[in-house]
This record gives C-alpha cells, sequence and structure tokens, in this order.
C-alpha cells in the first residue's frame, strides 16, 4: 500500500555509498530513518529482539554483554538459507514498525528511509513514493570494502552473493544515482534529485501513476 505522504527508499549494495549519499541528503533537510541503526539497537544489549533471538536460536548467539554476536550469527546465516529467514522473521516486522513510527515524527522535508536490503525485502517498495538505487560497478564496491573494513576478497563476494544483483536493484529503481567515486559528480546527482524529491512532497509534479 502507498504511503499518504511523499517518502524515499535508499539502497544500494554493499560499499556503493549508500550511507555518503544519505548524509548528502540529510544535509538538504532530508529526514533519514536508517533502518541498519534501528536493526542495530534491536540486537544491542537486551535489545528489544534479543529475547526472541535467544528463544529461537540459543543462549550462544548472544555476547556477553546481552547483544547479537554477529561474527557467530554471520557465519550461520551464510551457511544456512533457513536461518536467515528465521531471523529476518524476528526483525523485519520489529525494523518495520519503529521505521514507521520514526516516519511519523519526521519533520524533515520529505522521509528518506536507508534500506540496505529494500530489494532483498519484497515489500518496501510498496511502502514508500519512490526507490532510489545507488549503482556503482562490483570492483568498485570490493576495493571500497576490502579497503574500509580490511576483509579478503572472498569475504566480500560472499556479502555480494547474499544481496540483490546490480540488475535486480536497477528493475526496482525509481531513480538511480551512480557513485562511481567522482564526488562532485555526487553531490550534483544528490542535489538533481532532492529537488524533484522537493517537487513531489510539494504535490507541483505527481508521482507516475504505474507506481500507484
Amino acid at each position: 500500500m502507498m504511503p499518504t505522504t511523499f517518502s524515499v527508499g535508499l539502497t544500494g549494495g554493499i560499499g556503493s555509498g549508500k550511507s555518503v549519499v544519505a548524509r548528502l541528503f540529510a544535509a538538504r533537510g532530508a529526514t533519514i530513518v536508517d533502518t541498519d541503526q534501528i536493526a542495530h539497537g534491536m540486537t544491542g544489549p537486551d535489545g528489544p529482539a534479543m529475547a526472541a533471538i535467544r528463544a529461537e536460536f540459543g543462549a550462544q548467539y548472544a555476547d556477553a554483554q546481552g547483544a547479537l554476536d554477529r561474527a557467530k550469527m554471520r557465519v550461520l546465516v551464510f551457511s544456512d538459507p533457513t536461518a536467515k529467514a528465521r531471523l529476518e522473521a524476528i526483525l523485519h516486522p520489529r525494523i518495520r514498525d519503529a521505521a514507521l513510527a520514526a516516519a511519523a515524527a519526521a519533520t524533515g522535508a520529505y522521509v528518506m528511509y536507508d534500506v540496505p536490503l529494500l530489494v532483498e525485502s519484497g515489500t518496501w517498495k510498496q511502502r514508500v513514493s519512490r526507490v532510489l538505487v545507488v549503482d556503482c560497478p562490483e570492483t568498485v564496491q570490493l576495493e571500497r570494502v576490502m579497503a574500509r573494513n580490511g576483509m579478503p576478497e572472498s569475504q566480500v563476494r560472499a556479502i555480494m552473493a547474499n544481496q540483490a544483483t546490480r540488475a535486480q536493484r536497477a528493475a526496482a529503481a525509481d531513480d538511480i544515482i551512480n557513485n562511481g567515486g567522482d564526488l562532485s559528480a555526487l553531490e550534483e546527482q544528490v542535489a538533481h534529485f532532492h529537488d524533484v524529491y522537493l517537487a513531489f512532497s510539494a504535490g507541483t509534479i505527481t508521482i507516475p501513476s504505474q507506481r500507484l
């Protein structure tokens, strides 16, 4: 079901620069609802999702502080698709409800949901007015993540293999930002789409009927 107020779903693969894009939109007055940040809060020490996670997976998946042992869970979900589905069944409804509550309290020009797995979730596209994908070549993704996180190439490729492909994200997108590495070009694209989204939000242009 489409929202009654204008909103954007922002997504992109690991290393695409989505977080940088979100900050640029925030600097221009958009309210950013970061679902990754919400998820971290849900799975932090004694977070609201931890009781359900311990009940489903066992106490060994919580660390000494009562937070999710992310490294241990990452190994499990990458090796067992059913575990991934079970974890998502716990987290996704809670994240969705918290994100919608944050959006209801937003004061920005429009709401932008930062959703790393927007395409993979299969439901976010129906909850936003537009889907904005941050895209870049896979070689750039690899280089950025390996440099940023110190991960070996094989581990980065394993993460990418569990995400939607560039083609799948492009198919789901209403708008695409190319973030191949030129910051000035990135800022120009953000400024352009921000103006477009302000116009959508103000009702001076209408959302194409096929998205309604």
